[in-house]
């Protein structure tokens, strides 16, 4: 059986101090980067494992950390997962990923599972459930637990969040689709309970508004994000005497299924009816009929929540930060809505 590599063989290969290998292993920061790079480059030709148990005893930290997400099925919830990934696994931690499927009773499950799991922090987007109580967050927080929200949160006082400007991605959609010609713009919303999609809300009817244009509440569709659901909703709107021009989605699985049954209708995308969607998921590019859609910047998101993490998990003092961070988004320009000759994005 072959002799486990110990930091003591790493110290006498690089002629350093056990001291140094050690603390360069553990990201200290009185270590230099070009030290910390040496050492772990020699740790890994040597075949070095740490011990993460005596590691764990040693710092009182278990170096997993929780990822709650609805679903992961969703390119936007995996780029997520990747940024957050890309920003932890180096820094020695693991994701632990869990799904809710938007149901409470998984997302409260979760939590207490995290918590026995005994991990350093919870990432987490809150599911579609109407929770009433916040005895799940209370007790990560009670614990010391820190808790970050990234794309859909509950306003908690000491607990942070990632998201972006949801306002501003709906009213440029909306405004572009004033721009090309549209006058009759129709919602396929989501719960309105959960702040990202009331937010979108709120941009689309403030674009028509400040455009001068007849807001219609008859128009908004509240419906889940997906694709029967978009189809069964789209055909609503195309059964009305005056049906719309334009269709703003705030998902792009719904505003697949309105693309599918204004096609079903035998109508035109986008000379009879224009569609934008929202969280530019990879089909919208690749399709025949490429959708305009509101990019959220997913995996620039996980890594600004997992650094929120490491700033309030590496804080002596345990102070919570609160901090609020809010991305721009970018809406990204195809063929569902371009009715004339604009400057496109084709991201």
């Amino acid at each position: 059986m072959s002799k486990k590599t110990t930091i003591y063989d790493i110290a006498k290969k690089l002629d350093i101090t056990a001291a140094t290998v050690s603390r360069a292993l553990n990201n200290n920061p009185k270590i230099s980067e070009a030290t910390r790079e040496l050492v772990l480059k020699t740790a890994s030709k040597m075949n070095y494992k740490q011990n993460k148990l005596a590691l764990a005893l040693k710092s009182g930290k278990s170096y997993n950390v929780g990822v709650i997400v609805p679903r992961i099925d969703s390119n936007f919830f995996a780029s997520v997962i990747r940024g957050i990934e890309e920003e932890l696994y180096p820094k020695g931690y693991h994701v632990i990923i869990c799904q809710t499927h938007d149901q409470e009773n998984l997302e409260i499950e979760n939590i207490n599972s995290l918590l026995n799991a005994q991990v350093d922090g919870v990432l987490m987007s809150i599911s579609n459930a109407r929770l009433e109580d916040n005895d799940s967050f209370s007790n990560l927080l009670k614990k010391n637990v820190p808790l970050i929200f990234f794309d859909r949160k509950k306003d908690i006082k000491g607990v942070s969040a990632v998201t972006i400007d949801d306002f501003k991605g709906a009213y440029e959609a909306t405004k572009h689709l004033i721009d090309q010609g549209c006058k009759r713009i129709a919602h396929l919303s989501n719960d309105r309970e959960l702040q990202i999609f009331k937010n979108r809300y709120l941009g689309y009817k403030q674009a028509i508004i400040d455009a001068g244009l007849e807001f219609d509440e008859s128009l908004v569709i509240e419906t889940m994000s997906k694709v029967a659901e978009g189809r069964k909703t789209t055909k609503i709107l195309l059964e009305m005497e005056n049906r719309p021009d334009a269709i703003f989605s705030s998902s792009d699985f719904t505003a697949l299924g309105a693309i599918e049954e204004i096609k079903a209708h035998g109508l035109k995308i986008p000379d009879d009816i224009s569609v934008v969607g929202f969280s530019n998921e990879p089909f919208t590019r690749f399709m025949e009929l490429s959708i305009t859609s509101v990019d959220q910047s997913p995996i620039e998101m996980g890594r600004i929540a997992a650094q929120v993490f490491l700033e309030e998990v590496n804080n002596d003092k345990r102070i919570t930060s609160e901090k609020q961070v809010v991305l721009s988004p970018e809406l990204i320009i195809r063929d569902s809505s371009l009715k004339s000759s604009v400057t496109t994005n084709n991201n």
